[in-house]
């Protein structure tokens, strides 16, 4: 399944139409969320502080505009959604999606406390072939829906998919109840989670899609219809 993650890009896309706004980040913007209406509901999310260069990138394409009007133009249910290519835009029914993006990618960061659990944001990247350093792409992303695991099955994915590597009891605790996709973990960014509409994530991986010219496609387009910067509400004192 970890292969649907990755990107082929086959045409890149340039940043000549945004070129000319404004993306220069103020101090009030790092406080902000990402409101994302869809046209299957509303999803905000959270991008982490600890995660800069992806923050500062996802939080100066949502102010130019750039994820309006684009699909979620692959769906895997029980794994995740993903969107972000530009060629999405006004793209024909029944067309392969997903070699679209940019001419730059970010530098990995990953951070041991933010993991695939169900609800987060992470970076979709090229392979590990053609990308050892597993850089991200700069405009392509995929919210987790992920599965509910049990403690035999988190053991077998240690030994057979992690190399040994270890899954923290409190991570456990998080896939044992909430779930995700732990086998990405340290293998692609996360680098935020959505704090509301995590059934919006599940309605959208519910849809049948594409089996034949654009596998995992959504038969009917599933697409983001604004994505902007909201303030967060003010935490109740105790």
């Amino acid at each position: 399944m970890q292969k649907f993650i990755f990107i082929l890009i086959g045409s890149l896309f340039s940043f000549a139409s945004f070129a000319q706004k404004d993306t220069t980040l103020k101090p009030k913007d790092y406080k902000k969320d990402v409101y994302m209406q869809t046209t299957m509901g509303d999803i905000v999310i959270r991008l982490s502080d600890s995660t800069p260069l992806h923050r500062d990138n996802f939080l100066k394409l949502v102010k130019v505009g750039f994820y309006d009007g684009i699909l979620f133009h692959r769906v895997i249910n029980h794994f995740m959604i993903q969107a972000g290519d530009p060629d999405s835009k006004n793209a024909e029914p029944g067309v392969m999606l997903g070699n679209g993006s940019s001419k730059y990618t970010i530098p990995a960061e990953f951070v041991p406390s933010l993991f695939h659990k169900k609800g987060v944001i992470a970076a979709a990247r090229f392979g590990d072939q053609e990308n050892p350093l597993k850089a991200s792409s700069s405009s392509q992303f995929y919210l987790v829906q992920g599965k509910v695991f049990t403690d035999v099955e988190l053991d077998n994915m240690e030994k057979y998919r992690l190399g040994g590597r270890k899954i923290s009891e409190e991570q456990r605790a998080v896939y044992k109840t909430i779930g995700g996709t732990p086998h990405l973990d340290q293998n692609y960014t996360v680098f935020g989670e959505v704090i509301s509409g995590l059934d919006v994530i599940d309605k959208i991986a519910e849809v049948p899609t594409n089996k034949t010219t654009a596998p995992d496609r959504p038969e009917t387009d599933v697409k983001i219809i604004s994505a902007t910067l909201i303030k967060r509400p003010k935490e109740k004192r105790k």
